[in-house]
């Protein structure tokens, strides 16, 4: 009987190890190359459009959102990072044609499956090099294009401010946006914001050329303005007055006192000696109404800044379905492009109309002591015959 159980028990045993066996081998890969794909050097959206899109400027821009020229210098810049070794299999995928599968996807936003019939790689090949690819260009052009300031190009940001904007001894807009994404994995709800979808925190510093002078990327969405600037390289380095901001100067027309320079934010971040945030809207009076007016002014220079990212980078237009690496990796490259082809191409001032962007969390942060008679002096300034504009009474 014993014996009839082990035969019995061997018999299942082995009946289970050849399912397992089966199994494996339906699930391996039927080709190593399949053949939807196997054509892509002959029917890939690449190898069909890209030669004949350089013989007309105007679909090349419209196609790879940026100039001629400005793609050509881009390439020189990543082609040794983007470049792999062709293997015995297959060869590899060449810089230029991952370049263009990630600047097609930054700039429409379209799915991983639509890329792949599109350019005909594979899903995980698409994902893989809009990865590699984003951190290439990130790694090649911050340094370049989003150089801290020193004291000499902080005079020179605020010189532009005033001369646009009209506010004086300001540095730099602030302000955080949400990036909307899909559940991270193992995340719980710290990316969970108050809009009641998932999302990281976009915080940027803007000068007064539409330029982001600084980014910080990632934050949980469930975080509020103050805190991710609290927690952001930039903000310690504000508060340790580690930014080489130039020394404190009169305002013009005037003698008296030395003011600091500034950077202007929304009613969300703590007033302090060198940030300014408008007045409470409760009970106004004409001088802090026409301050607010005044630092609104500047304030819609970053709004402003993010309409054309988002504008010309559409995957900011809809929620990224991309691992969150890759997600943060793809809007810090969205932000340097911006740089890059800004200062090469301009801009349509139209895109920077509208955006997709939503506001961070707006809620009230204290300010320092120090920073309430700052505002009050550049609140008298706005009033004075030196500094008052002749519409900001009709504007309020």
């Amino acid at each position: 009987m014993d014996c009839y159980r082990r035969r019995h028990v061997a018999v299942l045993v082995t009946a289970i190890q050849l399912e397992r066996l089966r199994r494996r081998r339906d699930s391996r890969r039927r080709f190593w190359v399949h053949s939807v794909i196997a054509q892509r050097q002959e029917r890939g959206q690449f190898w069909a459009l890209y030669q004949n899109l350089r013989a007309h400027e105007d679909q090349f821009f419209g196609y790879m959102r940026m100039s001629i020229p400005s793609f050509d210098e881009l390439l020189g810049l990543l082609e040794s990072r983007l470049l792999h070794q062709d293997t015995f299999m297959r060869d590899s995928i060449p810089p230029v044609e991952r370049l263009v599968i990630t600047l097609r996807y930054l700039g429409t936003g379209q799915s991983l499956a639509s890329l792949h019939y599109a350019f005909m790689v594979g899903k995980s090949t698409a994902s893989m090099i809009i990865r590699e690819t984003c951190v290439a260009i990130w790694d090649a052009l911050h340094a370049a294009v989003m150089a801290q300031p020193h004291k000499e190009q902080w005079k020179e940001i605020a010189d532009v401010f005033q001369k646009t904007c009209q506010f004086p001894n300001c540095a730099g807009a602030i302000d955080g946006k949400h990036i909307c994404i899909k559940k991270p994995v193992r995340s719980g709800s710290q990316y969970y914001n108050y809009k009641k979808y998932f999302s990281f925190v976009l915080f940027a510093v803007c000068d007064a050329n539409y330029s982001f002078r600084y980014i910080d990327v990632g934050s949980y969405g469930s975080r509020s303005d103050s805190a991710v600037f609290a927690h952001s390289e930039f903000g310690k380095m504000l508060l340790d007055k580690a930014l080489d901001l130039p020394d404190h100067t009169t305002l013009p027309g005037t003698t008296s006192p030395a003011m600091p320079f500034v950077f202007v934010a929304n009613e969300a971040f703590a007033l302090g000696e060198n940030l300014m945030k408008p007045y409470s809207s409760r009970g106004l009076s004409i001088p802090r109404r026409v301050f607010n007016y005044r630092l609104t002014r500047v304030r819609r220079v970053v709004e402003c800044a993010f309409g054309i990212l988002a504008n010309k980078w559409r995957f900011l237009h809809t929620p990224i379905h991309l691992k969150l690496e890759t997600a943060i990796s793809a809007v810090k490259a969205a932000c340097v492009l911006h740089n890059f082809v800004r200062a090469r191409d301009g801009y349509n001032f139209e895109d920077s109309l509208s955006h997709s962007l939503q506001s961070h969390l707006p809620s009230v942060a204290r300010g320092h002591r120090q920073g309430a008679p700052v505002r009050e002096q550049f609140t008298a300034y706005f009033m004075s015959p030196h500094g008052a504009l002749p519409w900001q009474l009709e504007a309020i």
